[in-house]
């Protein structure tokens, strides 16, 4: 099976072998996960168990590097019945992947004027509805000689254009990926984080969207990566309109790809039902 290039921005596979697991015509279904700029090996282990998920129709892949380790990593997935990938090109940095089972994937402008490879947009369209997807890799904090420089400039980048993403998408949005950043009130604190980091996280809020997990789980302590000293950290979000909140059937910390060492982030997964499925929004909780 081979891969050619047909734009800057996304790579399209030739024949793709059928999904290993149906993708749902009535719900969003979608898992993130960081995948530690893995090596091809560790890359086809993380399809493999991906492709294994139910709630994998979509998956947003950050930190996909740009040698071996991500070209593999889109091949697996072609392999493994991703029918519609969306890989950047990026000049060496890392870069965030998005990939469906369902091949209606379409790329558009994320509007991201600052290392636009870590912040694809797309359209999806799943049964009749169209939902819009945004996949974020925020740097980490980077070297001492550039300290915060480029996260910085990534979340300003991101935060002045998330209102119109949302708009221009339309419809139920979801927003997720590795954001570098935890919530205001994260438990345990840590000191490291700035006002500006915490306003990056409210700025999701001001765009209209809601953070999914604190939907549905307004007082629940999670960590999707620990540092060396064991502290855990949320680092991994997903956040969606917030006009279609009441649609959230699910959302949790898939820890198995930690704890078998394929990565060192957990997955997140995302379940929500389509707006014109059902009618009227209605309470799940």
């Amino acid at each position: 099976m081979t891969a050619r290039m047909t734009t800057p921005t996304q790579l399209a596979l030739l024949e793709p072998e059928p999904p290993v697991l149906a993708a749902s015509t009535t719900q969003l279904r979608l898992v993130n996960l960081n995948v530690q700029h893995a090596s091809p090996s560790r890359s086809r282990a993380q399809v493999a168990w991906l492709a294994d998920q139910e709630h994998a129709d979509v998956a947003v892949l950050t930190e996909v590097g740009t040698g071996p380790g991500g070209d593999t990593l889109v091949q697996a997935l072609s392999e493994a019945g991703y029918r519609g990938i969306i890989a950047p090109v990026s000049a060496g940095d890392y870069r965030t992947v998005i990939a469906s089972r369902l091949p209606a994937l379409e790329p558009v402008p994320s509007g991201v004027s600052f290392l636009a490879h870590r912040a694809p947009a797309a359209k999806l369209r799943i049964g009749e509805t169209t939902v819009g997807l945004l996949g974020l890799y925020v740097p980490s904090r980077g070297p001492k000689e550039r300290k915060n420089e480029d996260k910085r400039a990534f979340q300003a980048a991101v935060t002045e254009s998330l209102r119109r993403i949302v708009t221009e998408l339309g419809g139920l949005v979801v927003v997720t990926g590795d954001l570098n950043v935890v919530e205001p009130g994260h438990e345990p604190h840590h000191a490291v984080f700035g006002t500006w980091e915490y306003d990056f996280y409210r700025s999701f809020a001001d765009a209209g969207l809601t953070d999914a997990f604190r939907a549905l789980h307004p007082d629940a302590t999670e960590h999707s990566w620990f540092g060396r000293a064991g502290n855990g950290y949320r680092f991994d979000h997903a956040f969606l309109t917030a006009e279609h909140q009441q649609l959230l059937t699910a959302c949790s910390y898939l820890h198995a790809p930690r704890h078998e060492g394929i990565s060192d982030h957990s997955a997140m997964a995302v379940v929500a039902d389509l707006p014109d499925t059902q009618g009227p929004a209605r309470s799940r909780r």
